[in-house]
């Protein structure tokens, strides 16, 4: 008897497949992507790259349909300030100093058996105070 893995088990989630065509996307605009699924006791960032000399942190959302908002609404002020603490972490961490940041967000509308519509928002928020 032949044992093959369940069929499932090779798929890739939407979130996954999501991450892959946005760091691509990403590439594709001059993104040089530094991490991905950075983690830390806080939590996770999507990717870290840099773009035009800045340091990117990046949420990426994708979603099947608008039914429940768009993307980009899920990033909303709680997962900001999130980003925000976990940018700190990984800036202490990697002793980084004096590096000009960003918060952009990859919003991806991939509704079945059609191409994603991916959209860009970059500087889509940023901290009150400057300090990091």
């Amino acid at each position: 008897m032949k044992l093959t893995p369940h069929p499932g088990s090779f798929r890739l989630s939407l979130g996954e497949r999501g991450e892959t065509a946005a760091c691509g996307f990403l590439k594709d605009h001059g993104y040089e992507i530094l991490e991905k699924n950075y983690k830390c006791k806080l939590g996770e960032i999507d990717v870290i790259a840099r773009r035009q000399g800045r340091l990117a942190f990046i949420e990426i959302k994708t979603r099947t349909s608008a039914q429940f908002g768009l993307p980009q609404e899920a990033v909303d002020l709680r997962k900001q300030e999130k980003i925000f603490k976990i940018a700190q972490w990984y800036l202490k961490e990697k002793k980084i100093s004096k590096s000009p940041i960003a918060f952009d967000v990859v919003a991806i509308l991939w509704k079945e058996g059609q191409t994603p519509e991916i959209r860009l928002i970059v500087d889509a928020f940023e901290k009150e105070t400057k300090s990091y």
